[in-house]
């Protein structure tokens, strides 16, 4: 039952946010859908810590969604393990956001849209993270999809808003047709769309093959692909990567929102629910290997050279989620979860700090206009100072135990492709580390580079938006040694159960007996990324420039994130305009409006001539009728007898 409350909670502030708009004061609105929200964490954390003491529950069936003969899926919510962490945690930070979000968003004019978004969009992650099925589980993929553009586009008067939520809009159906592809063919060779059933029968068909273009192919192996790509759309890896960065448009609490509790994070949970059946699918896992590691690696180069506070914030949660997908790959699956829990916390604080220098700034974002700030605002340096060790992977810090974990787990796997993001991710974590140095001692330390008005009034926010950064950062500093034992340790396979697949991986088991040099390779490549940053910002702060300009290939290819938009601009958007543009001038200006124009033209201008004919004299009609009469006549005679 607690469950359902934790889960509904958000739709009904949502609801309760948009029906007293119109009657009530914008702060009742919004007071309704923060209440609603508190009610949904206290739910969703009650709920986990139960199952701790007396089991797991049994899933929670509501109704029978659809009735078409044999297919009868179910609204069932699943209450495995792996649903109620996600439950706990995305219900914690988003409500941490929504009071977050009274203070930052407090001079908006239309708050109450604002905050029924933010509750539906809580509500669609909820509704992904417990569903029992595969159409419900679509449900809530397409529901986070189709919130996240009314809030990447919530300032929809600016054109940068508008083409932003397009491009998350569009490149996010591409994953989604992989996905919607996928789930069609596990229908097709499982006969099911649930999950009980699918992951029950996987063993019973890992010798189907399925003929596509031509080739006969394992069945399983397919599936697990076109799952992926459905989970590199949402959770922006290489290749499907390019609306991110652009989603910072919206306001920084949906950066948060989106970044650490919600969408991107559907991808990778997707990949670990379907880890019975990955399991049996190696090959799928390699390619989950490759992409996540290159991606870890090319977000990582991108964000040492971003300018933008909010984009390499955002460049960051790419490469972090490129890390996700390499422990997954590698079959560590407790791992892939437990980084994007610790990633939720560290990350949110990330993001929340950053508009919390945002608001000091004026709304300013460029971090080269910035400097000098510790003085002016020290809660929030020190806020943003514990996610950027957090994130760089430094002990006690959450980020360490997860990030250290997926690098032995890569190693461990001791496979070629293994050992490819066991190093694209150690290299990773050396970027990770400088590109935080460098936001912090460009944003807080040095000089002030801001325009001398703005720096004096730079001011520390208000308690609504600093109290939220505290909750945050006492799980970016604990969540790490905290969740260790139960997550990956001695404890995971009673705490997980059967709902994330954990033998007989051997690289689960492997993950305290490694060289010293692997082990510790995180806190080794961190440190050099640290090191490096006070080099180049404190010691020789002339040197980045200097390097800029002799490497200037090299700096531009990673300033212009590898061109990416640039390629697929000139692969798909300009022949798709140029299409366009013909079918407009072709088909719809000459052939669909042309020919009724045409006609009608053309009748236009054979009733003005013949309305000349009609001159008014009696003789002129008098002689036409007798040429007719003569050539009636003539006619008659020669043709006709």
């Amino acid at each position: 039952m607690l469950t359902l409350v934790a889960v509904f909670a958000p739709l009904v502030g949502a609801i309760a946010s948009a029906l007293f708009r119109p009657i009530a004061s914008k702060g009742a609105a919004i007071l309704q859908s923060i209440l609603f929200m508190l009610i949904s964490p206290v739910a969703g954390v009650a709920t986990l810590v139960s199952a701790l003491h007396n089991g797991t529950p049994a899933p929670q069936h509501l109704f029978t969604w659809i009735s078409v003969g044999a297919f009868t899926p179910g609204w069932t919510l699943r209450q495995d393990m792996l649903s109620l962490v996600m439950v706990a945690m995305v219900s914690v930070v988003s409500t941490v956001i929504h009071i977050y979000s009274i203070g930052y968003m407090a001079h908006d004019e239309n708050r109450p849209r604002f905050f029924t978004y933010m509750s539906l969009f809580t509500f669609a992650m909820l509704m992904l993270v417990t569903a029992n099925n595969l159409l419900q589980l679509f449900f809530g993929w397409e529901g986070v999809g189709l919130v996240s553009y009314l809030l990447i586009n919530y300032w929809y008067e600016r054109k940068a808003a508008n083409e932003a939520a397009l491009k998350a809009f569009i490149v996010n159906r591409v994953g989604d047709l992989a996905f919607a592809v996928g789930i069609a063919l596990i229908y097709f060779v499982f006969g099911t769309i649930s999950f009980n059933g699918i992951f029950q029968a996987v063993a019973a068909h890992g010798a189907d093959h399925y003929t596509l273009f031509g080739h006969s192919l394992p069945a399983l192996e397919i599936i697990g692909i076109l799952l992926f790509i459905g989970a590199m759309g949402k959770s922006a890896q290489l290749f499907l990567h390019t609306w991110l960065p652009d989603a910072m448009e919206g306001p920084t609490p949906i950066s948060a929102l989106i970044h650490a509790a919600t969408m991107v994070a559907a991808g990778v949970f997707m990949i670990v629910r379907f880890s019975p059946l990955l399991d049996a699918a190696p090959v799928a896992l390699q390619v989950i290997t490759v992409i996540g590691a290159t991606t870890a690696f090319f977000a990582g180069t991108v964000g040492c050279v971003q300018n933008d506070i909010k984009r390499v914030i955002a460049y960051s949660t790419c490469s972090q989620l490129g890390y996700m997908f390499l422990a997954a790959g590698v079959g560590a699956y407790p791992v892939a979860i437990f980084h994007l829990i610790n990633h939720a916390f560290f990350k949110a604080l990330l993001f929340l700090s950053a508009g919390s220098v945002i608001h000091a700034m004026a709304d300013e974002q460029d971090i080269r206009l910035m400097g000098g700030l510790w003085k002016k605002i020290p809660f929030t340096w020190l806020m943003l100072l514990i996610g950027s060790v957090a994130l760089a992977g430094l002990p006690p810090f959450a980020g360490y135990y997860s990030k250290d974990a997926i690098l032995d787990a890569a190693f461990a796997a001791n496979t070629g492709i293994s050992l490819y993001g066991f190093w694209m991710g150690v290299i990773t974590a050396g970027l990770t580390a400088f590109y935080s140095t460098r936001l912090l001692l460009l944003v807080f330390h040095g000089p002030s580079r801001a325009p001398k008005h703005v720096h004096d009034h730079a001011h520390e926010s208000p308690l609504v938006m600093l109290a939220p950064l505290a909750v945050l950062a006492v799980g970016a500093v604990t969540s790490g040694f905290l969740l260790h034992h139960a997550f990956i340790g001695g404890g995971s396979a009673a705490f997980w159960g059967a709902s994330i697949v954990l033998e007989p991986h051997s690289v689960m088991n492997q993950l305290t007996s490694l060289p010293y040099w692997a082990d510790h390779a995180t806190i080794i490549a961190a440190l050099t990324g640290i090191a490096v940053g006070l080099v180049f910002y404190v010691l020789a702060p002339g040197l980045p420039a200097r390097l800029a300009q002799s490497l200037r290939p090299i700096y531009l290819f990673m300033l212009n994130k590898w061109y990416f938009d640039e390629l697929y601009d000139w692969l798909f958007v300009r022949p798709a305009l140029k299409i366009a543009r013909a079918f407009w001038r072709y088909g719809d200006e000459q052939i669909i409006d042309g020919v009724p124009n045409g006609l009608a033209a053309a009748t236009s201008e054979l009733a003005s001539g013949a309305g000349k004919l009609q001159t008014g004299s009696i003789a002129v009609y008098a002689l036409v009728m007798l040429i007719g009469l003569l050539a009636f006549v003539s006619f008659f005679f020669l043709w006709v007898r």
